[in-house]
């Protein structure tokens, strides 16, 4: 039974880590999903970078109910569409995209918009995102979001980038709602030789150090 947007929401916040996977096949994003799962992630974003994205959101939906499944790099409400359609429970976007916003609201999904700047924060927001997912953060590191938080303190805030063991407890205690990592949880090389055993490692450490920085 697909979660309400609150619901969602707030598993993302309890989560405090969001992997960002690009698979090669529905076979090993199911395999990759349950390796990170077995490590204590339960919410995953899928880029629509990777091929047949949408058609994996619908295999991962379908096979591990359990997954808080996001389907993410969105463009256009055709896409944000069809990806809710097969079973997203939450959108990601890039850039600052309107239509892909109010696509969301329409849906009562959650739409995380990517930003960077303090405007592009604002207006993201003002139109509507549940969370502004500030990208590329590694650039400005947690101080950044801790400064925009200052003004801007309703505003919920996702670092994209730069998040690994060892910054994500920074970026919690800066202010962010979550935070979101790729290749730093997810590496390539794993991913390619099926060592699902590594990404479950990978991510308990993840788990961990967010953990640690909320106790």
């Amino acid at each position: 039974m697909p979660k309400k947007a609150a619901e969602v929401l707030e598993a993302l916040r309890a989560d405090k880590v969001i992997a960002l996977i690009r698979a090669d096949s529905s076979e090993s994003l199911l395999e990759c999903a349950k390796a990170l799962s077995a490590g204590g992630l339960n919410c995953i974003e899928l880029t629509m970078t990777t091929p047949g994205a949408v058609e994996m959101t619908a295999r991962v939906a379908r096979e591990l109910p359990h997954i808080v499944l996001g389907l993410g790099t969105v463009l256009d409400a055709a896409t944000a569409r069809a990806g809710i359609a097969a079973g997203a429970q939450f959108i990601v976007t890039p850039a600052v995209r309107p239509e892909v916003i109010k696509a969301c609201r329409e849906s009562s999904v959650p739409v995380l918009c990517g930003a960077l700047t303090p405007t592009e924060i604002h207006a993201a927001w003002e139109l509507g995102a549940d969370v502004v997912k500030v990208f590329p953060a590694e650039f400005f590191g947690p101080a950044y979001i801790k400064s925009i938080k200052a003004p801007f303190p309703r505003i919920e805030l996702l670092p994209t980038g730069g998040v690994t063991p060892e910054t994500v407890g920074d970026f919690l205690r800066a202010g962010s709602f979550a935070t979101a990592a790729g290749s730093a949880l997810v590496s390539a090389g794993a991913l390619k030789a099926r060592d699902w055993a590594a990404i479950t490692s990978r991510a308990r450490q993840f788990v961990a150090a967010a953990s640690a920085a909320s106790s």
